[in-house]
This record gives C-alpha cells, sequence and structure tokens, in this order.
C-alpha cells in the first residue's frame, strides 16, 4: 500500500471536516427550537436538517448556501410543527455558517500538513460564506485553491464537483487524480463519490458525528483527527 507522503495535494471539505458544523447548526438552531418549546434530540435534528438540506440542494443547485439554509429553516419548524421563523431569523440562520467553530485540532494541523501537500477546499458553501469562515475559526489558512459549490452549480454528491476539482488541480497546479486524497468527515458527500471518479480518500472520522454517515464506509486511510492524520505523515506513513 501507498504511503501518505506519496501523495501531492489534499483535497478538503470544510464543513464536518475542518469545521464542527453540527455544533454549529445546532447552536444555530437553538432560538427556533427554544421559541416553540420543542424538544427534540440532538440526532434527530441533525438528520431532519441533513434530509432536507439534500432536498433544497437537490431542488435548487445554483443556489447559495447561506440561501439553502435560509431556505431549510421554516421546513424545520414545519417537520415540528413549530411557529414559522420570521425572514429576518431565516436569514440569521442562513448567515450563522460564518460563526461556525473549527475542530480543536483543524488549523495547526492545517499548517503542518501544508509542508508536506497542497491544501485544495472543495466545499459546498458559497464563497462569501467560506470566506467569512477562512477569515474567523480557520484563522487565515492559506489554501493553493479554494472550489465551493457556488463556482460549479451544482452540490456534493455530485460528480461534477469532484471532476471540475480534478481538472482545476491539473491545470493550475500540475496535479494529477493519482496524487491527490480526498480528505472529509462525510462518506455520503465525500468518499462515495470520491471513488466513483477514482480518488483516493482519508476519512476523518469525527467522534459522535451524524450528519453524512453511512453503513458500509470507504476509504484508504482512517484518523480520528487531522491532528492524528498530520501525525503519521510526519511518522513518515
Amino acid at each position: 500500500m501507498s504511503r501518505l507522503s506519496d501523495n501531492r495535494l489534499l483535497c478538503f471539505d470544510v464543513y464536518g471536516t475542518l469545521v464542527d458544523w453540527e455544533s454549529g447548526l445546532e447552536a444555530a438552531l437553538k432560538p427556533l427550537l427554544e421559541k416553540g418549546n420543542a424538544h427534540v434530540s440532538r440526532a434527530e435534528i441533525l438528520k431532519m436538517f441533513e434530509e432536507l438540506e439534500h432536498e433544497q440542494q437537490t431542488l435548487t443547485p445554483d443556489m447559495p448556501y447561506y440561501q439553502v439554509l435560509a431556505s431549510v429553516h421554516p421546513k424545520i419548524a414545519q417537520r415540528l410543527s413549530l411557529p414559522p421563523p420570521t425572514e429576518e431569523e431565516s436569514v440569521k440562520f442562513g448567515e450563522s455558517v460564518g460563526t461556525w467553530p473549527a475542530f480543536p485540532d483543524t488549523v495547526e494541523a492545517l499548517k503542518r500538513l501544508s509542508k508536506h501537500f497542497k491544501l485544495v477546499v472543495l466545499s459546498n458553501v458559497d464563497r462569501e460564506s467560506f470566506a467569512k469562515t477562512n477569515a474567523g475559526s480557520l484563522e487565515g489558512i492559506h489554501f493553493d485553491r479554494i472550489i465551493t459549490a457556488q463556482d460549479i452549480g451544482s452540490y456534493k454528491p455530485d460528480l461534477r464537483n469532484f471532476e471540475y476539482m480534478l481538472k482545476t488541480v491539473q491545470s493550475e497546479l500540475g496535479v494529477e487524480k493519482e496524487q491527490v486524497l480526498s480528505t472529509a468527515q462525510s462518506q455520503f458527500h465525500d468518499h462515495r463519490p470520491a471513488s466513483k471518479v477514482g480518488i483516493k480518500s482519508v476519512w476523518i472520522q469525527r467522534q459522535g458525528s451524524i450528519i453524512g454517515n453511512v453503513s458500509d464506509p470507504i476509504y484508504n486511510w482512517r484518523f480520528d483527527t487531522l491532528g492524528d492524520m498530520a501525525t503519521a505523515v510526519e511518522g513518515g506513513q
């Protein structure tokens, strides 16, 4: 089996892998749930969100992500038989994405990994929301290329997103598919489609994560955190 360090480029999912979007979502949904006095488990609300988000992204693949979130917000209220939120409340929920926290190991691990690989973002968010995240919880980390769903006009797990990324890194960074590692938590959004287009992958299996899980995970390497991956690379794996 090849070593991690034999590859040249890490293609990152951001929200769920680098950023703790489940905690961010939970906090952003709290006002809606408290206003309606709803009692729902973390797992239930996140699975509900996952279903409604995917429906909206499939229906409107060219809609910027913060608008996807704003559109999903009242649907969650409806699903839970809660009073509908105001438009202002839904807009606020949509704009929360830029404030979601990075995992504690993320920034330092990215700095360590950047010594060995080119770093590329392939995210389902829009350019403006990612810019806020990068300037905020990611502390201005440099990425060699930033690709969002807004740039492509479709959302992962659409294979077009991965094909677009491969063409981009080949033409702009001189990196071939065989040297790319899809580095992500979500099996549904990243590992399965990456495998279909022939990309090797590293599963960052964030403890307690719910969104994007499947019963039969696909991956070439697996780590609990990005920090663990950086340590493995530095150790010659």
